[in-house]
């Protein structure tokens, strides 16, 4: 078991609490992202058990993350959320760097990966426009709202999994965000169990695309996901402070999100 894991699970899981923020995204950060696309990949394969002593633990980080951190994440959304988006601007600012390194940008890239890159940049910052309040739980469960659950977290999952992509936005766009997120934190197993069922199978089948992807077009899919990470700032972004303790505060979480990048890069990278 690679327990190093769990502590790469709690900040993955941590990341997907938060709209507009994704935990592909982390996982590329933390150097595991191509380790975790194909061991998520061989699930389905005969190798699968081989894949367990590396997927348990950072599960394990993931889930505790997100049932215990989900009050933690909520309440600094509802109190200070400028302040905690510019935390996980600067995460996603500062992971850049590594990704350039990691594809090798500087060497490999051509015209057609810039376009790429732009692409990729344009489709995540365009999630921005549907950026709305979204309504109360869904209290009267239905045989159609466990429907919706199903396959928002198959949307969510497939979504997770891509960098610049926030899982939990696409749940927030769909509607189901605060159904989702007080589910988990007030244990409904019933909803928990339809929407987590969703999220497996959608994570397995995106998987295997991107795991395609990235062993045929390597150069073309890390340009389609730095161009996707570069948008999700976008949508990430939530407005400069309107007051100057906001505005210190903000510029303060941001540089610890890019000094907690810088050290997670050295450590993972190096």
């Amino acid at each position: 078991m690679e327990w190093k894991n769990i502590y790469r699970g709690l900040i993955m899981g941590t990341s997907d609490v938060i709209p507009g923020v994704s935990g592909g995204t982390i996982a590329v950060l933390l150097g595991i992202y191509e380790r975790l696309i194909a061991a998520i990949d061989k699930l389905t394969s005969k190798d699968w058990k081989k894949q367990l002593g590396f997927l348990i633990p950072l599960g394990i980080g993931v889930g505790t993350a997100i049932l215990l951190l989900s009050h933690v994440i909520s309440w600094l959304f509802e109190h200070y959320p400028g302040p905690t988006k510019f935390f996980f601007l600067g995460l996603i600012i500062g992971v850049l760097p590594y990704l350039f390194h990691k594809s090798d940008a500087k060497n490999t890239f051509n015209a057609k990966h810039i376009v790429i890159l732009l692409v990729g940049a344009v489709v995540v910052g365009s999630l921005m426009i549907f950026q709305t309040s979204e309504g109360a739980p869904i209290e009267n469960i239905t045989t159609s709202t466990y429907i919706l659950l199903f396959f928002s977290g198959m949307i969510a999952s497939s979504a997770m999994i891509l960098p610049g992509i926030s899982g939990s936005f696409m749940l927030y766009v769909i509607g189901v965000y605060t159904t989702v997120i007080g589910a988990v934190e007030n244990m409904q197993l019933d909803i928990i169990a339809v929407t987590g069922a969703g999220i497996v199978i959608g994570l397995v089948v995106m998987t295997k695309i991107i795991n395609y992807f990235l062993n045929q077009y390597y150069t073309g899919t890390f340009a389609l996901i730095i161009g996707m990470v570069i948008g999700s700032v976008f949508v990430v972004f939530p407005g400069w402070p309107g007051d100057i303790s906001a505005m210190i505060l903000s510029v303060v979480t941001f540089a610890l999100g890019l000094a907690a990048a810088y050290l997670l890069g050295k450590v993972e990278y190096e």
